[in-house]
């Protein structure tokens, strides 16, 4: 009876355990084997002292037919007893426990992932289980204790901010926190920053962001990003409308992952700020990067058009020629700037939506 609790409530757990199908099918037959042996045990008892209904000992030939008669019953039942026995534990879990039905913190499943696991708890999470905020930068947790941790934050309705900076997660522990985003409906801001990622993680990050609905803001700085890394992201950016505020800087992103992001963000809809810097986008890759920002339907703003210009003025290497920032109006600061910049780059042409400061003449 023992035994069937642990397997009812192991498959309570959530899904973000489970990183490794085959692995998981392999445990799943492995404890249900273990529990139809014991049911079998605890129903019939020891099959060397079976007895007819009368009381007399049976022989050996009984004995077998009457086996074989009750193994003929059991195929025709389909394994009833291993389901009674299910059903049994079931009932004993909600007497023993009706309180852990519905934990709106996660933290009864935390306790039961780390006990699986084989990790420590993490003592500042429980503490902070219930805030708004939890940082736990620099905590050490592994890719291990990350997991366990992902397991709560699915259910967790309290935290809106995380910040797992430098746990060296890896990236088992980053497609754990993948899967735990694509369940939660509340955290709105994600550091996940020097978190050896790599390009697995950056797939799941990706195929994280093509449904999650709720996140804004997401730091994958310093996590060994690749041109691999950004053909994953790309198409996740050009899917994703809420996220606002990507960092991506420090990473190994080169001239490919430049073309790639370019053609994405000229598609975006939804980001104000990114930051690729410390990354190794250059010449044609930064061109590409650059036209996508300036001919797509990013909304940056005369701040954004600024922003770029500037990057141009202090590189003086930049074999810029034009960006198109169509339809987009520019205040005097830019007009300012661009006047500066045409003395360093006199080839340089742009096109943009006007001066702000003249739509409010004509209107007045």
């Amino acid at each position: 009876m023992v035994h069937g609790k642990k397997l009812a409530k192991e498959t309570l757990l959530p899904s973000v355990l489970e990183d490794d199908d085959a692995e998981t099918e392999s445990e799943k037959l492995q404890l249900g084997e273990r529990g139809a042996s014991r049911t079998e045990v605890d129903v019939r008892g020891p099959k060397d002292q079976r007895s007819s209904s009368d009381g007399n000992v049976l022989d050996r030939g009984e004995r077998e037919g009457e086996e074989k008669e009750e193994e003929e019953e059991e195929e025709e039942l389909g394994g009833e007893e291993f389901v009674i026995s299910d059903k049994d534990c079931d009932t004993d879990l909600e007497l023993e426990g009706t309180e852990e039905a519905y934990d709106p913190t996660g933290q009864t499943y935390y306790m039961e992932a780390c006990e699986r696991l084989q990790v420590v708890p993490a003592s500042s999470f429980l503490r902070h289980i219930r805030d708004s905020e939890l940082s736990m930068a620099h905590y050490g947790l592994g890719p291990q204790g990350t997991k366990a941790l992902a397991v709560p934050l699915v259910t967790n309705t309290s935290i809106l901010r995380l910040n797992l900076r430098d746990n060296w997660m890896e990236g088992m522990g980053g497609a754990a926190m993948a899967k735990m985003l694509k369940e939660n409906c509340y955290i709105t801001e994600v550091d996940l920053s020097d978190n050896n990622l790599g390009d697995y993680g950056a797939r799941a990050i990706a195929g994280m962001l093509k449904e999650n609905s709720t996140l804004v803001s997401l730091n994958l700085s310093g996590n060994h990003f690749t041109d691999r890394s950004a053909e994953h992201l790309g198409p996740a950016l050009i899917t994703n409308t809420r996220l606002q505020h990507l960092d991506i800087s420090h990473n190994a992103l080169g001239e490919r992952a430049g073309q790639i992001l370019g053609d994405s963000l000229s598609e975006n809809t939804g980001l104000r700020s990114l930051s690729l810097a410390w990354n190794g986008i250059r010449g044609r890759g930064a061109v590409m990067l650059a036209n996508g920002l300036g001919m797509g339907r990013n909304p940056i703003l005369s701040a954004g058009c600024y922003g770029i210009l500037k990057s141009i003025q202090e590189n003086p290497d930049s074999a810029m020629e034009a960006l198109n920032f169509a339809g987009i109006p520019v205040n005097q600061d830019f007009e300012d700037l661009y006047t500066k910049v045409k003395e360093i780059f006199p080839a340089l042409t742009i096109n943009h939506g006007g001066r702000i400061g003249t739509f409010r003449k004509a209107k007045a």
